[in-house]
């Protein structure tokens, strides 16, 4: 999406550049004090910045709380800064920007010493799946709503795949989890040695005592000031709420809280991958080639076409698709090509590396075939932080904020990353 914090791209070291010699390492950095939250861009052009301080000055939520402060030291006075030339004024405005900030803090997960998984007895089957015969399309747009990095609209090629219909659903999730006894990064404790390496130097560590699993929640703020993600310890895939929580009547919703590398084991378990951006975008437009929406042009009666936010966003949630949060899977009309929930319900991780530059670095060459993304993460938003790219918008998607469920759009996270709105499909190979 380009940078959304006011600082000339030219004064930003690239620090976060990752070859693909170094993919691995990449893929075992603690989390981050600072993450790009998956919700989208505001209409009204005000940046999101990753800077979580001004929430800190708000938020009691925990004894976390203080874990948080110790992050947000070092960026604190770039958060000001970027404020002032924002123009920011006080009330909501503080909170689009260092409310959704703060909201990719999911656990920093470290360590990645986690044995091989076996593989699934099921490899080799396309049950579920969906054939995409492939095919070119017109990637990206340049129509209105499209942000940045979704330009220039570019021509690409894609080959026959088969894709998963639906999202996976916690019932899939947890046979992977119970064959294998994987446990994903929301699960685990922070690696002290590896977050210290994600902030600056000199920065002091913090209380090893706080340094627990746990994930964050999006809550509905009921007064400016108020915080949208709420921290809670013990929440994952098996607990979405927290400790209080479970799976009871939530096998066919999509399993959520799961990072990057979480999906992408699940997917060599069950002999399967991560699509490919190009491969998702074909896939998701079903045959509707530089359509705004999966299903065509008309921009009216969203509720009945996915699993989005109604009402006023971030503080009014009207149920008038029947979901608060996740819907199960298949709940809303499929695509063109027999796909579900390629619009709402759940941001979909995929196999691409991010940079808000890609479209324009092979635009213009011909058509581009099979393409697999930049070798390199680079987000200016956050140069410490490799980054990869979610797909297909979420429950928290609204046409008054943002429009992440056009085809189009892109989002992106670390990839040690989990959110209560974020989950993944897979897909498989001819033959």
């Amino acid at each position: 999406m380009g940078s959304r914090l006011g600082i000339s791209r030219q004064r930003v070291p690239e620090i976060a550049r990752t070859s693909s010699a170094e993919t691995s390492r990449a893929r075992c950095i603690a989390r981050p004090a600072l993450r790009q939250p998956i919700l989208g861009q505001p209409k009204s052009g005000l940046p999101i910045l990753p800077s979580i301080s001004l929430l800190l000055e708000r938020i009691r939520i925990s004894p976390m709380h203080k874990l948080f402060s110790w992050m947000a030291g070092p960026w604190q006075q770039r958060w000001r800064s970027a404020q002032r030339r924002a123009g920011l004024p006080n009330g909501w405005a503080p909170l689009i920007a260092s409310g959704l900030g703060f909201a990719g803090l999911a656990g920093l997960a470290g360590g990645c010493d986690r044995p091989p998984v076996p593989s699934a007895s099921t490899q080799g089957s396309t049950q579920g799946m969906v054939w995409i015969a492939g095919g070119e399309f017109s990637m990206g747009s340049d129509a209105r709503l499209a942000q940045a990095d979704e330009r220039p609209a570019h021509t690409v090629r894609v080959d026959g795949f088969w894709m998963d219909s639906t999202e996976v659903t916690n019932a899939q999730f947890r046979k992977f989890a119970e064959a294998t006894g994987f446990v994903t990064d929301a699960e685990r404790p922070p690696d002290l040695a590896a977050l210290m390496a994600q902030v600056p130097p000199g920065t002091p560590p913090p209380p090893v005592e706080l340094l627990v699993p746990g994930s964050l929640i999006f809550t509905p703020p009921q007064a400016p000031g108020q915080p949208w993600w709420e921290w809670r310890a013990a929440a994952n895939w098996r607990r979405p709420e927290g400790p209080t929580s479970d799976l009871s009547g939530r096998g066919d919703h999509p399993v959520v809280h799961v990072s990057w590398q979480d999906a992408t084991a699940y997917a060599d378990w069950a002999g399967k991958r991560l699509p490919t951006e190009a491969e998702w975008e074909f896939a998701a437009r079903g045959g509707l080639d530089a359509a705004p929406f999966v299903w065509g042009d008309q921009n009216d009666d969203l509720s009945t076409r996915m699993n989005t936010w109604q009402g006023q966003f971030p503080n009014v949630r009207e149920k008038g698709d029947g979901y608060a949060d996740t819907s199960p899977v298949g709940s809303f009309p499929p695509n063109g090509y027999g796909l579900y929930d390629v619009a709402g319900n759940v941001w979909e991780w995929v196999a691409d590396w991010y940079r808000p530059d890609t479209y324009p670095r092979r635009a213009g060459g011909g058509v581009v075939v099979n393409p697999t993304g930049p070798t390199s993460s680079f987000d200016p938003d956050e140069p410490y932080s490799p980054k990869r790219v979610c797909r297909g918008g979420s429950y928290l998607c609204s046409d008054n904020y943002c429009t992440g469920y056009r085809p189009s759009a892109r989002m992106k996270s670390s990839p040690d990353t989990s959110l209560a709105h974020t989950g993944f499909r897979c897909v498989k190979d001819q033959g």
